[in-house]
């Protein structure tokens, strides 16, 4: 009888083995990136950011204009006298032109203001990729939880009803039951606020991805910490656009002060003057009533050049402000990375030790069974042994995630 009841549990946890890992293999997620890929497609903060660089890119044509050409016209009241007649009007027009190569320093000038503004782009495409990322990854938190804790009832279940039987021949109480129930309890409970905590990460990630809060989000139904991990070195945030951005808008700055040096330069002016002369009629003389038509070149001359002594100061303050917003901010990515690596290795060590205590709790687990076999099974010590098992099952799968996110957020630096 005794070895018919050990046998009957020893079926159930393999029973219950077996079909964890055929839902293991039966279940399917869809691939981060296919995420991340939509949400950078459908993201309105992407789309606005796009056309922000699109508008950028444009002023680079805005940048190819001229002064506006003047035109003038004026009707003689009193109409002066000359040799040949009367002048009856004026009509005049004069076209302002920039030094040679002011246009071209306003073209370079709106292309570098283009450039920082795309890395502006990188930059908020990579920020979605990263938050995508961290949700996809407690969603897979939140439902492997939720897959140990099925098994783990599955198996106080079984427990359940092996202290039924020793009830009946009065080796455990009631009480070993009661408490067996109520353990299973508080893991549904457990579980049923796990589905809670889904419901509302799901709905962060598709408003990400810009998609109705209930769409079905899949996920990937394992995830492993690989054995060895990548090496970076602080070199490698040289590559990263928050970074970048910098040097963009450094040499915006730059291509702001050529411009400013061409605008300190003279402008020239073309034009031509027109005078209708009406024909005198007391005599007749060799260009009667001849129209006048005069060229005219002028030159405007900044005299006044306090204006462009100014900007140029506030061009190099400006340059020496980029330069210490980017030495901060590497500062800062210095510190996330090192927190990244940090907590990263935190979460293999974690890992490790947990592997070790779920072997242990194996092998105390398997000494209940025997013990089972003769009669003397203690609930209590099964309790204790499942929430210890429970326990190191839910924090490896807290440092799985734990490791994925903080190599999302070290590629994200270094990358």
């Amino acid at each position: 009888m005794k070895m018919q009841r050990s046998n009957y549990f020893i079926k159930q946890k393999a029973m219950l083995f077996l079909g964890s890992w055929l839902l293991v293999l039966n279940s399917y997620g869809q691939d981060l990136q296919t995420y991340i890929d939509e949400a950078i497609t459908n993201s309105p903060e992407i789309q606005k950011v796009l056309f922000q660089s699109d508008i950028a890119d444009e002023k680079v044509n805005e940048a190819n204009w001229l002064p506006n050409t003047e035109v003038s016209a004026g009707y003689f009241v009193s109409e002066p006298e000359t040799r040949v007649g009367a002048q009856k009007a004026r009509f005049s027009v004069k076209q302002m032109l920039p030094w040679f190569g002011t246009i071209t320093a306003r073209e370079n000038y709106a292309s570098s203001m283009a450039e920082a503004q795309y890395v502006e782009v990188t930059i908020a495409k990579r920020k979605l990729a990263l938050s995508v990322s961290q949700y996809y990854y407690q969603l897979y938190e939140i439902r492997a939880k939720q897959e140990v804790l099925d098994k783990n009832i599955g198996l106080l279940k079984t427990y359940e009803q092996l202290a039924l039987t020793s009830v009946e021949v009065g080796k455990a109480s009631a009480v070993d039951v009661l408490r067996l129930q109520m353990r299973q309890n508080e893991l549904q409970q457990e579980k049923d606020v796990l589905l809670q905590q889904n419901k509302g990460i799901q709905a962060a990630l598709n408003s990400l991805v810009n998609r109705d809060y209930d769409t079905d989000v899949l996920v990937v139904s394992s995830l492993e910490i690989p054995e060895e991990d990548n090496l970076y070195s602080y070199e490698s945030l040289s590559v990263n656009p928050e970074l970048l951005k910098y040097d963009k808008l450094y040499e915006s700055v730059t291509q702001s002060e050529l411009l400013n040096q061409r605008d300190a330069l003279p402008m020239f002016g073309l034009g031509l003057d027109y005078i209708p002369v009406a024909e005198r009629t007391d005599m007749n003389m060799v260009d009667n009533g001849k129209d006048i038509v005069m060229p005219m070149v002028s030159i405007s001359i900044p005299i006044f050049n306090k204006r462009y002594k100014s900007v140029s100061k506030q061009n190099e303050l400006r340059k020496q402000e980029i330069q210490s917003q980017k030495d901060e901010r590497l500062n800062v990515l210095k510190a996330d990375l090192s927190k990244a690596i940090s907590q990263r290795n935190q979460a293999r060590i974690k890992f490790n030790t947990q592997q070790k205590n779920l072997v242990q709790a194996q092998n105390a687990e398997d000494i209940l069974i025997k013990n089972y076999e003769t009669g003397t099974i203690d609930f209590n010590d099964v309790l204790d042994i499942q929430e210890l098992q429970l326990k190191f099952q839910m924090s490896q799968i807290e440092s799985v995630k734990n490791y994925h996110v903080q190599s999302t957020i070290i590629n994200y630096l270094t990358k």
